[in-house]
């Protein structure tokens, strides 16, 4: 009985354990939304797409170490020198999440026109295939290159589904998911109401681009405050730990708690009035 209830427990433990001993590797995940994943499509969005995450994660740690060790030399408060390293840690990813930001809002203002290239080149005849070709030297500036690998990659494989797929993810938008996989169902089921669809769904791009851009500059007078918030009280921080004085005073227990809960409560003040701020990007359902 003793062996029968042990073994019992053994597969017991070994059921627990067995999501991290074999990992359903076999299945892809449909929405890759891990820290891992969705710092890679950051960086393909902000124009890094050949930097990756563990290079990214090594500059991020050596800046952090450098900010730090620097901030000690000039200015000696332990706990300012901290805060100062956690600041530097984050800064990059803040920078890619900024430039994401900034080149998803340039390319938005694009898409109707890409639109209006697709629907001109079909209907002057050419095949789907040649029609997106077009766009790596008709097409607005900002998407030519991600068009122009299309190109290199259908001359060689001549497989229009896998190239399409590819593009997605040097693209890595929501809207080029659209407009790609509208493309992707008429090359592949067929059907004559093609360029009807994309008329549609590029004057829906412009109304919808003519919104956010309305709204965002409404909103913008709150992300200047929240940044204006957060800087000023560590800039009249570090002024203050230059004097001797307050420096020594910074470096007690008391004043190493003050820094770090500062820091805290800047980071959460920052998020929340970034949240009420901004709207909220639109999600990527085909991938």
């Amino acid at each position: 009985m003793t062996l029968i209830w042990g073994l019992l427990l053994g597969i017991g433990a070994l059921l627990v354990i067995s999501p991290v001993l074999w990992p359903a590797t076999a299945l892809p995940r449909a929405d890759s939304s891990g820290p891992v994943d969705v710092l890679r499509v950051r960086l393909v969005q902000a124009g890094l797409p050949r930097v990756s995450v563990t290079t990214f994660a090594v500059v991020s740690v050596i800046l952090a170490l450098l900010t730090a060790a620097v901030t000690i030399a000039l200015i000696p408060v332990t706990a300012l020198g901290v805060a100062a390293g956690v600041v530097a840690l984050v800064l990059p990813s803040v920078l890619v999440t900024s430039r994401s930001r900034s080149r998803r809002r340039a390319t938005r203002v694009v898409w109707p026109d890409v639109v209006d290239h697709l629907v001109s080149a079909v209907r002057s005849g050419l095949a789907l295939p040649d029609s997106v070709v077009t766009l790596a030297h008709a097409g607005p500036p900002i998407t030519r290159e991600a068009f122009a690998g299309f190109e290199t990659q259908y001359r060689a494989t001549g497989n229009f589904s896998l190239c399409v797929s590819e593009l997605k993810e040097r693209l890595a938008d929501p809207v080029a998911d659209r407009i790609l996989e509208t493309l992707r169902m008429s090359r592949e089921v067929g059907g004559t109401e093609l360029t009807t669809v994309l008329r549609n769904l590029a004057a829906y791009l412009r109304q919808e681009a003519a919104i956010r851009s309305e709204v965002e500059a409404r909103q913008s007078w709150v992300m200047n405050a929240a940044r204006l918030g957060v800087a000023a009280p560590w800039i009249v921080l570090l002024l203050l730990a230059t004097r001797p004085e307050a420096a020594v005073a910074y470096n007690t227990a008391a004043g190493g708690v003050l820094v770090i809960a500062g820091l805290a409560v800047s980071v959460v003040a920052y998020r929340i009035m970034v949240a009420i701020g901004r709207i909220p990007d639109e999600r990527r359902w085909f991938r």
